[in-house]
């Protein structure tokens, strides 16, 4: 009886608390209650996230028909084959029309792969109807391209860009501009809100700014790789085609061991083979590389020719040097005749660092790629490569690559850069100018450079 008493009072007590609440909290929980209600169903946001196309074995219908009669493991390894040598002819086609294409082809797979990730996103904004989803994302897509890379056209061509009044106050004041477009997508995007999809829309808001943080810093490594030299660029992007290339290959035929739950299809032994087949190819193309100064030359514009050049006095990294081997090779060498020096140049060191990252670590950029797929149930992220799947499936690893060749740079390689330091120069004042050179013709008198 007691406890009986008991609830009963606790009850009425719940009652009395109703009671005296204020008008404006009870009208508040009601609305709340209301928009939880309706909220739309989520449980077919896995469904249209599958409607984003996909990747299949349909080429052309002449090829299609050849191939109709072969498994299609079989029809899956000839579409991939063929596709691949296109791009790798795309490839080389694209190094012979010169940096700036390479330049235009790597802002072009920016924004599809930017895209391709977004279109996930925007699935779900489709169910929820929320507002200025995909014109705030490409916003500030444009707006983190013209800060990155207007950063790197700054420091390398502003003396050009100084010569036109219009564009000397985009110079001036670069980074003030970048950040207004950054604030204007900010208020944009508050705006926007509404109530009952606050959780939805921060989440988005997130989605977009990490596609940002994964596409667009990474071909802005790219580009700056590419400044400092076209080797740099051409050597770790071919080293993870060959990587991808023969562990696909060495997977497909002697494939048993699987490697990683995320890619069921990923073998040990495709994986040790593209390895092995990285570490060789990088050596061989990075010897042949060292030989032409249009590779491995910066990208520079000359004051004197007043245009881009690539001609220079290539540095120690590539003019052959002697290397005397360890010790206990010595001694091996020796025995077989051997000479105890080899004659390579330094950067083909250099490269084993790059092939070995390339074959190693690289290949966890796809594994992101297909754990993030798994989240949502897609085979690929779009269908414009047959075969293959869309932009990001091949490029998942070269951007991780962009990265550490950009790190492995500047912390192993590069010195103070001649042709940046001369372009803030001359972006100083006369009298500013007049005391560098009064100051570097003392530093060189002291040091006995100057008679």
């Amino acid at each position: 009886m007691a406890e009986i008493r008991k609830r009963t009072v606790e009850s009425a007590g719940r009652e009395n608390d109703e009671a005296t609440k204020p008008e404006e909290v009870k009208s508040a929980e009601t609305a709340d209650s209301e928009d939880e209600q309706l909220i739309p169903d989520e449980s077919n946001v896995e469904s249209l996230v599958q409607e984003l196309p996909q990747a299949s074995d349909k080429t052309t219908e002449i090829l299609d028909s050849a191939l109709s009669s072969l498994p299609s493991r079989w029809r899956n390894w000839i579409v991939r084959g063929i596709f691949t040598w296109l791009m790798i002819f795309g490839f080389f086609f694209l190094i012979w029309l010169g940096p700036l294409a390479l330049v235009a082809t790597t802002l072009v797979v920016q924004v599809k792969c930017f895209q391709e990730i977004i279109s996930i996103g925007y699935a779900v904004y489709r169910i929820h109807g929320l507002p200025w989803f995909r014109s705030l994302s490409w916003y500030f897509l444009i707006t983190s391209n013209y800060f990155l890379h207007g950063e790197a056209i700054v420091d390398y061509f502003g003396v050009l860009l100084n010569r036109a009044d219009f564009l000397r106050p985009l110079v001036t004041y670069h980074r003030f501009i970048s950040f207004s477009l950054y604030i204007i997508g900010f208020v944009w995007f508050v705006l926007s809100l509404v109530k009952k999809y606050y959780m939805k829309q921060f989440s988005l808001f997130a989605w977009t700014h990490v596609t940002l943080l994964i596409v667009v810093t990474q071909s802005y490594f790219i580009m700056q790789n590419l400044f400092e030299g076209l080797v740099w660029f051409i050597v770790p992007v071919s080293m993870i085609i060959c990587n991808d290339v023969m562990a696909y290959m060495f997977g497909f035929f002697f494939g048993k061991t699987p490697l990683i739950k995320l890619s069921p299809k990923k073998t040990w032994e495709g994986f040790i083979g593209g390895w092995i087949s990285t570490v060789i190819f990088g050596m061989i193309m990075s010897h042949f590389l060292c030989q032409y100064n249009y590779f491995v030359c910066p990208l520079a514009y000359s004051e004197r020719l007043e245009k881009m050049t690539m001609d220079c006095t290539p540095s120690h990294l590539f003019q052959l040097t002697d290397f005397n081997l360890p010790g206990p090779l010595q001694t091996v060498a020796a025995l077989l005749g051997f000479p105890s020096k080899v004659t390579l140049y330094p950067f083909v060191l250099h490269s084993l660092s790059l092939s070995m990252f390339s074959s190693i670590i690289g290949p966890f950029g796809g594994f992101f790629a297909s754990g993030f797929k798994r989240a949502f149930k897609i085979k690929d992220f779009g269908d414009i490569i047959p075969g293959h799947g869309g932009i990001m499936d091949r490029f998942d690893c070269q951007f991780l690559m962009a990265t550490f060749v950009n790190v492995y740079i500047s912390s192993f390689i590069r010195a103070p850069n001649p042709q940046k330091l001369l372009q803030q120069v001359l972006l100083l004042r006369t009298d500013q100018q007049m005391r560098i050179f009064q100051s570097l013709k003392d530093h060189l008198l002291s040091k006995g450079e100057l008679p």
